[in-house]
C-alpha cells in the first residue's frame, strides 16, 4: 500500500522541509562556516612567516616581498562589497561553494609557483575568491541561527575565529615552514577547503533572498576602485613613507572615490550598499569597532612577533605558541559575551568595555624592555587583550548585521569583513610608519650608544614597538568611546520582516 502526498510539490512545504533540516543541522553548518572563515583569516598572516623561505626559493628581492601580502589584501579588501552583493544575487550557498573551490585552486597555484609573478597572481586570486567566501559565510550564519540565544553562541565562536585566526596563522605558518616547506602554507588550504566543501554540499540548504536585487555597476566600480586605492595607499606608506607622492595620490584618490560612492548610493535605484545599512547607529558603531579592532590586532601580531623573535629569541613555532593563551581567552570571552551578556544587556556597554580592556592590555605592553620576560610582561597583556577583543569583536560582528532585511544581508556581512580588512591594512601601515620614525628618532638621540651598534639597534627596536603599542592603546580607547556614544542602548533589533525572514 502506498500513500500519496498531494502537497509534495507545494513550494511552501519544500521551504519548510529545508528550514527544518537546516535547523536540525545548524551546529554542523556552523563548523563548515567556521572552517571557511578560518581559512580566509589564516591567509592574512600564515604566509608572513614563510616569506623569507619563499624569497630564497623563488629569488625575488626585498623590495618585492611586500607584494606577497599586499596582493591578497588589495583584491580581498576592494572586492568584498561586490562579493556580498553577489551572494544576494546568486544565493549564499552557491556563492559560498564557488568561493571555496576558487580559493583552493588559487592556493594550489600559489603552492606550485615557479616564480615571483605566479605567486603574486595566486595571492591576488585568493583574495578575489575570499571576497566571495567571507560575506557568504557570515550571512549564512545569520540565516542559520534565528534563536537569539543560539545566535549569540554561534557568533561568539565565529567572532573568536575572526579575532584569533591571525595568531593561529602565525603558529601554523611557523610549524609548516619549520617542519615541512613554505609551500605548505598555501597547500594547507586544500585540506581545509576540501573538508568545508564536503560539509557545504551535504549540509547547506539552498539560500536565496526573496527579492533578488539588480547589480549596481557604477557602485561596484566606485567602491572597488576606492577601496583598492585606500589599501594600496596605506601599503605604499608602509614601504615609502607618508610624504611619498604616490602615497598621497592614492589616498586622496581613494577618499574621493569613496565620497563619490556614498553620493551615488544615495541616488542609485539598486544601491550596492544601501545607506540604510550603515546609517543605523548600532550598525554604524559596530562597523567602526570592527575597523578599530582590525587596526589594534595587527599591531599586536606584527610588533609582538618581531619582539618575541628578535629580542627574546623565540623560534617561529614558539612565537605562534606564545599567542595561544590570548586566543584561548578570546574564545572563552567571545562565546560568553554573545551567549550570556549580549541577549540581556545589548551590545553598547559590552563593546565599549571590551575596547577599554583591550586598551589596558596594550598599555601593559608599553612597559616591555629589552630584558623583559614573556611570563611576567607579555603573557598578562595578551590575556587581558584576549578578554577585551573577545568582548568587543563578537558582539560587534553580530550588531553589524542586526536588523537588516533579507536582501541586504549579504552586503551587510561584506561590510563587516571590509572594515576588518581595511582596518588591518591601515593598522599595518600606520603603526609600521610610526615605529620606523620612532626608531630613527631614538638612534639620533642616543649618540652615546653608537660605540655598541648591536645594543643601540636592540634598544631602538624596543622603543619603536612600545611607541606603536601606545598608539594602538589610544586607538582601542577611541573605539571604546565610539561604542559608548554611538551604539544604542538596549537589545539588538531584528530584521524588519522578522528574523525568520532572513532568506532561506
Amino acid at each position: 500500500m502506498s500513500i500519496v502526498y498531494d502537497d509534495l510539490d507545494d513550494p511552501s512545504v519544500e521551504k519548510e522541509t529545508h528550514e527544518a533540516r537546516q535547523h536540525r543541522l545548524r551546529w554542523v553548518v556552523l563548523g563548515v562556516l567556521a572552517l571557511a572563515q578560518l581559512m580566509v583569516v589564516l591567509d592574512a598572516t600564515i604566509v608572513n612567516i614563510a616569506l623569507p623561505h619563499a624569497q630564497e626559493s623563488l629569488g625575488f628581492g626585498n623590495e618585492d616581498r611586500q607584494w606577497i601580502v599586499t596582493a591578497y589584501a588589495l583584491s580581498f579588501g576592494s572586492l568584498l562589497l561586490l562579493g556580498g552583493r553577489l551572494s544576494d544575487l546568486w544565493g549564499r550557498r552557491t556563492t559560498f561553494i564557488a568561493g571555496l573551490i576558487g580559493f583552493a585552486v588559487m592556493s594550489a597555484i600559489g603552492g606550485a609557483a615557479v616564480n615571483f609573478e605566479m605567486l603574486v597572481a595566486a595571492r591576488a586570486g585568493q583574495g578575489i575568491f575570499g571576497a566571495l567566501l567571507a560575506p557568504a559565510a557570515l550571512s549564512l550564519l545569520t540565516t542559520t541561527f534565528t534563536d537569539p540565544s543560539e545566535r549569540g553562541k554561534a557568533f561568539g565562536i565565529f567572532g573568536a575565529i575572526a579575532g584569533g585566526g591571525g595568531a593561529l596563522g602565525l603558529l601554523l605558518g611557523g610549524m609548516l615552514t619549520e617542519w615541512a616547506d613554505w609551500r605548505w602554507c598555501l597547500y594547507v588550504n586544500l585540506v581545509i577547503a576540501a573538508i568545508a566543501l564536503v560539509g557545504a554540499v551535504l549540509f547547506l540548504g539552498p539560500h536565496k533572498a526573496d527579492h533578488r536585487p539588480k547589480l549596481d555597476l557604477p557602485g561596484v566600480a566606485l567602491a572597488s576602485s576606492g577601496l583598492f586605492s585606500i589599501v594600496y595607499g596605506f601599503s605604499n606608506a608602509e614601504s615609502n613613507g607618508w610624504g611619498d607622492w604616490a602615497t598621497i595620490t592614492w589616498l586622496v584618490a581613494g577618499a574621493a572615490l569613496l565620497a563619490a560612492f556614498v553620493w551615488w548610493q544615495s541616488r542609485a535605484e539598486h544601491a550596492l550598499l544601501p545607506l540604510r545599512v550603515i546609517t543605523d547607529r548600532t550598525r554604524a558603531g559596530s562597523y567602526l569597532v570592527v575597523f578599530i579592532a582590525g587596526i589594534g590586532m595587527f599591531g599586536i601580531f606584527l610588533f609582538l612577533t618581531y619582539y618575541l623573535q628578535q629580542n627574546l629569541g623565540f623560534s617561529p613555532i614558539r612565537t605562534g605558541l606564545a599567542f595561544l593563551p590570548m586566543i584561548g581567552m578570546l574564545v572563552v570571552t567571545a562565546t560568553t559575551s554573545t551567549g550570556v551578556f549580549l541577549p540581556r544587556f545589548g551590545p553598547r556597554w559590552l563593546m565599549a568595555a571590551g575596547m577599554f580592556i583591550a586598551a589596558a592590555g596594550m598599555l601593559l605592553l608599553t612597559q616591555i624592555t629589552a630584558t623583559s620576560s614573556y611570563a611576567s610582561h607579555v603573557l598578562p597583556a595578551l590575556l587581558i587583550m584576549g578578554v577585551g577583543i573577545g568582548a568587543s569583536m563578537a558582539p560587534a560582528m553580530q550588531g553589524a548585521i542586526s536588523g537588516v532585511s533579507s536582501e541586504d544581508a549579504g552586503v551587510a556581512s561584506a561590510t563587516v569583513n571590509t572594515m576588518q580588512q581595511v582596518g588591518g591594512s591601515v593598522g599595518t601601515a600606520l603603526l609600521s610608519t610610526i615605529a620606523a620614525s620612532s626608531a630613527a628618532t631614538f638612534v639620533s638621540g642616543h649618540a652615546s650608544l653608537a660605540t655598541d651598534p648591536a645594543q643601540l639597534a636592540q634598544l631602538a627596536a624596543v622603543h619603536s614597538y612600545t611607541t606603536a603599542f601606545w598608539v594602538a592603546a589610544a586607538v582601542f580607547a577611541v573605539g571604546g568611546l565610539i561604542a559608548a556614544l554611538l551604539v544604542r542602548s538596549g537589545k539588538l533589533p531584528v530584521a524588519p520582516e522578522g528574523a525568520a525572514a532572513m532568506a532561506h
